[in-house]
């Protein structure tokens, strides 16, 4: 009886573990960059293939080996030996923040997942739940001092400094410490601001924050708790959103509804719009729906779980609400399907070459829901007048073993960039965060 609970929980598991995880095959991902041609019927029918799951086997960096960048840029580890390093954020001394959280599964979930394979393709014990510092002090391209900055936490992710104040959003509420430039750790009483819905489906825990060019506001991203609103729509209030609050958590409103996962945020260069980077629904098939960056429009509803890119209804959610799929807006960049494009950062730098100068770069985590595998790496898209000017192409890429397909050293996520001009990207599964600076 023990054995078929277990088995009858590992199959409830599948439909509820986190749509980060990766597949089987090595293939291009498919990407539909222009909203128009996606909504000119492009875009594949629903359950056009089989829904699958697939689960690689994460097997961490060889010693010599590392990601692969375009020629002219240089890849080297920066920090390592960390726990799920996932985020990131450079305080204004130069040191880096490095949030340290995964997903967790306890009792008889872990043993589903054990059975099942899961657990191979990510980090699912208890939390670092931390923040941890790092500094490169000697300036050679690799951090060398390292320290616990806060514990305690829950889940955190996203982080801010303004001015004599430390913000970081944990999955259920976004917290605020007094703080010093430079201090190497928090040891004062935070206070919770704001409350935020926890818990849900798959990987959906993640809070980002960014402030505005004013440090006025503060935007909180928050994704759904179900996939397509399968637990009931009311059980997603403040969710699949971003909300907007004052800096001491009063004001609160919703800014934009109907985003599934949004996660990356930012501002590029000489904007005040705000752009997401958004990872969409499962079990459509292989190749819907593809995930996307958008710009985000105050009082803006783009589509989840009634519609996706734009007016293109699922055919599943109930009750149906065309009045909401007539306002669904169409987001800008398509990024593949299932390619878990969490990470965002924009380039706002001149050490790079001109053309990334001011361009989007996204983390890919990469996903279960495809049969051939999407994502395992960085894209960039480049921007002009801070709109897309370009379809997004690879810029970080070897994530993926050469010898064996099912098999993948590690899985990019957050992306910040440094004052030098270098970049900094976090792979979670593997316990790096790795440096791309130019040759």
């Amino acid at each position: 009886m023990l054995k078929l609970y277990i088995r009858l929980a590992a199959l409830t598991l599948l439909s509820a573990v986190y749509a980060c995880s990766p597949g089987k095959k090595k293939t291009e991902n498919k990407i539909y960059p222009d909203p128009i041609v996606v909504n000119n019927g492009q875009l594949p029918q629903p359950y056009a293939t089989k829904s699958t799951r697939n689960f690689s086997k994460v097997i961490g960096w060889p010693k010599n080996k590392m990601p692969v960048a375009p020629s002219g840029f240089k890849v080297n580890r920066f920090a390592y030996n960390l726990v799920s390093p996932r985020w990131m954020y450079v305080c204004p001394n130069g040191d880096i923040l490095v949030a340290e959280a995964n997903t967790e599964l306890t009792g008889v979930k872990m043993m589903g997942a054990r059975l099942l394979g899961i657990t191979k393709s990510q980090r699912f014990n208890k939390s670092a739940n931390r923040i941890t510092l790092v500094r490169d002090t000697n300036q050679d391209g690799t951090a060398d001092f390292r320290t616990v900055f806060l514990s305690g936490l829950n889940q955190p992710l996203g982080m801010l400094i303004i001015g004599n104040y430390f913000y970081v959003a944990n999955t259920d509420g976004l917290w605020k410490y007094p703080y010093k430039n430079g201090q190497n750790q928090i040891t004062s009483k935070g206070e919770k601001i704001v409350s935020l819905p926890a818990g849900g489906y798959n990987n959906h825990w993640t809070r980002n924050i960014v402030t505005n060019a004013d440090s006025s506001k503060l935007y909180i991203s928050v994704g759904s708790g179900s996939n397509v609103g399968e637990n009931g729509m009311e059980n997603e209030v403040r969710r699949a959103c971003i909300l907007e609050v004052n800096l001491d958590g009063s004001g609160e409103v919703i800014y934009a509804s109907g985003i599934r996962n949004p996660v990356g945020m930012g501002f590029p260069t000489g904007s005040s719009t705000l752009w997401t980077s958004v990872n969409e629904r499962d079990e459509l098939g292989d190749d819907l729906v593809p995930d996307y960056l958008t710009s985000v429009k105050k009082g803006g509803f783009y589509g989840w779980p009634y519609s996706y890119f734009g007016q293109n209804v699922d055919p599943r959610p109930e009750p149906k609400r065309p009045d909401l799929v007539r306002k669904s807006i169409v987001p800008e960049v398509a990024l593949g399907s299932h390619t878990a494009s969490l990470g965002l950062a924009f380039y706002k730098m001149k050490k790079f070459p001109q053309k990334y100068q001011n361009g989007a770069f996204i983390g890919q985590h990469g996903s279960w829901n495809r049969s051939e595998i999407s994502g395992y790496k960085v894209v960039f898209v480049p921007f002009k007048g801070g709109k897309p000017s370009g379809k997004p192409e690879d810029f970080l890429t070897g994530f993926v073993s050469d010898k064996r397909n099912e098999e993948v050293f590690g899985r990019p996520v957050g992306i910040t960039i440094l004052p030098d001009g270098s970049m900094l990207v976090a792979d979670d599964a593997s316990h790096i965060i790795w440096r791309v600076s130019v040759d």
